[in-house]
């Protein structure tokens, strides 16, 4: 019998998309690899976890590197880790699912719920506690010590011995004594003690088997430690060529702020989670979640220029393009959902300056290429008009493109900070032509800066041009006698 030729080409048709859209997904895959190996070298990051959420499934999970140094024990996917202050989004769904339950409103004030705060806590609201936004004492010291010796009633009659740091709405200021509040608040009105109350809607709905509360005094199996590249000698930090050991002690009342460990496999499980509707019924309760608060004078307030607001225990990355929320953990851990493309990434790391929020928006652009920096993403709109021109006419012209766009628009106006960082970020692309141009732009359009010349002198140097870095370098130490850098590198070049 002759087969149809048209029942044959429906199957191939899908063989091949499908092949396609499987290598395009392994390309970038790989090229994630090599990126995140190459950011473990520069930064010494012992071992690194990632998970990749695309359009509702993992479609990433991988684990790098080393979790024990001593023992030079391999990480694995079921490696676990501490997430840090990431624990604050897990307070947040807590939060709205006692809302949804109709135990509280997020407008409430926490009095309402608990007894015998000071007179001036009594009108700060749960969402302004949540949102760092609340003006409370910080229950941190200054060397960034939970007050009363880990004791809660300690604790807490020493932190409501002190004055209010400034009035609820007034502006942001990122404080763990409200998410001290919160869990009490939360033991209250669930019935249970909070960790259990995560640990039941949270961890258990979501499939997060090797997720716990727990810190480096705890014995966790398969826990990838801590390490940091600093250590205090007297009253300053000192940076280590190596890592050495990290150790965080969080105690049980103060397991809110931050207390959970886990992987990024579990951690992508929960997000799914949350996306697919497990923990939070209305989508009403997803949006005040992840809606930054709003300050007295109608801005945001952030942690810097990335993650720029905050929201209900979950950091907010507020921009037009690409929107996100981005929980951070110790400066080693960060979980990006970006609202608008139906991607997340969970990146975690074992080292407290591994910092992975300041290049996760980079592996999101393996996903989604415009979000690759090299391709101008993250740069403020002026950059990315002057980027436009400047590929068009040539990164040389730079001073003629400049006034040629503030002949179209007056109001249009780059600052000398935005090009030098932008100029910093080209160097670390490896595009050396550009930057220099970039460095020579702005000497041009602030040319009484010690910085601008210091970042051209020092772009020469890299470049192997001595004496125009010799000579740069002495503009900006006349311009500013105080730059030590300036002062070292002409010593250094005098020599040569």
């Amino acid at each position: 019998m002759k087969i149809s030729a048209r029942i044959l080409i429906i199957p191939i048709l899908f063989s091949l998309a499908f092949t396609s859209a499987h290598a395009q997904e392994l390309s970038a895959s790989d090229s994630i690899d090599v990126f995140l190996k190459t950011k473990m070298r520069e930064r010494n990051i012992p071992a690194l976890q990632i998970a990749v959420v695309r359009n509702d499934k993992m479609v990433k999970d991988t684990t790098f590197g080393v979790a024990n140094l001593e023992y030079n024990i391999k990480a694995n996917n079921e490696t676990v880790f501490s997430i840090n202050s990431i624990t604050k989004a897990f307070v947040g769904i807590a939060i709205m699912q006692l809302s949804e339950a109709g135990k509280l409103k997020i407008s409430d004030p926490i009095s309402l719920h608990l007894d015998g705060l000071p007179e001036a806590w009594k009108k700060i609201t749960i969402k302004q506690a949540m949102s760092h936004i609340s003006g409370l004492p910080d229950m941190m010291d200054a060397d960034e010590q939970v007050l009363g010796h880990n004791d809660e009633r300690e604790a807490m009659e020493k932190v409501k011995a002190l004055p209010m740091a400034f009035n609820a709405g007034e502006k942001f200021s990122y404080n763990q004594t409200g998410y001290v509040l919160l869990g009490q608040l939360m033991t209250k009105l669930s019935g249970m003690h909070f960790t259990q109350f995560i640990q039941e809607r949270q961890f258990d709905v979501a499939g997060m088997p090797l997720t716990r509360f727990g810190d480096s005094y705890d014995v966790i199996p398969n826990y990838a430690g801590a390490y940091t590249m600093t250590r205090q000698m007297g009253d300053n930090f000192v940076r280590n060529k190596v890592p050495g050991h990290a150790y965080m002690q969080f105690p049980v009342f103060f397991r809110t702020a931050a207390g959970i460990q886990s992987t990024a496999t579990d951690l992508a499980h929960w997000i799914m989670a949350i996306n697919g509707g497990k923990l939070l019924k209305r989508p009403s309760s997803i949006d005040s979640l992840w809606k930054p608060a709003v300050l007295n004078n109608g801005k945001i307030g952030g942690f810097n220029h990335l993650t720029n607001g905050y929201a209900l225990g979950w950091p907010t990355v507020t921009r037009e393009e690409h929107p996100a929320v981005g929980p951070v953990g110790g400066g080693r851990s960060a979980l990006f959902v970006y609202l608008k493309d139906n991607l997340s990434i969970v990146v975690l790391t074992n080292l407290m300056q591994g910092n992975p929020d300041q290049f996760i928006d980079e592996i999101a652009g393996y996903y989604i290429p415009e979000m690759h920096q090299v391709n101008g993403f993250g740069l403020p709109s002026n950059l990315k008009k002057l980027r436009a021109e400047l590929l068009k006419k040539g990164f040389e012209k730079g001073v003629e493109v400049v006034s040629e766009l503030k002949k179209k628009d007056r109001s249009f106006q780059v600052s000398e900070n935005e090009l030098n960082g932008w100029g910093y970020q080209l160097l670390s692309q490896k595009n050396f032509k550009a930057a220099l141009s970039v460095f020579k732009l702005n000497v041009a359009l602030y040319p009484q800066s010690a910085n601008a010349y210091d970042s051209l002198a020092e772009t020469f140097e890299m470049l192997d041009s001595k004496a125009e870095a010799l000579a740069n370098y002495k503009k900006s130490l006349a311009l500013d006698p105080k730059n030590k850098h300036a002062a070292e590198r002409i010593d250094a070049l005098a020599k040569n």
